[in-house]
């Protein structure tokens, strides 16, 4: 079996990505949340432009409308951006947990 070893380094760099990314991630996911919120507000201000139709009508309008869908453009950047930064933070806690099981298996060995 090809084993390939996790140096000391490498796990550094991950756990200065971790503390570094902290607050891009936090923004990134605030980001997210307020636009996927603001989503219901956004749709009943665009229905209140219409209130000489029905509540379906003017439900249909806020959907069609530009603005709406304006921001369902910027809610797809927004959750892109957040899962690739929870991914990568992901990806960096993996390795750091490998590391660490492969540096218990070696202490292990050595005993």
């Amino acid at each position: 079996m090809n084993e390939q070893i996790i140096s000391e380094k490498e796990v550094s760099k991950a756990l200065d990505y971790l503390r570094d990314s902290a607050a891009e991630v936090a923004k990134a996911k605030a980001e997210r949340i307020y636009l996927e919120e603001f989503r219901k507000s956004l749709k009943a201000l665009i229905m209140k432009d219409h209130l000489d139709m029905s509540v379906s009508a003017q439900e249909r309008e806020a959907y069609a409308s530009e603005e709406y869908t304006k921001h369902l453009r910027a809610m797809q950047i927004a959750i892109e951006k957040d899962e690739k930064l929870r991914f990568m933070r992901i990806a960096a806690e993996a390795k750091i947990n490998a590391w660490q099981t492969m540096s218990a298996n070696y202490r292990s060995i050595k005993l």
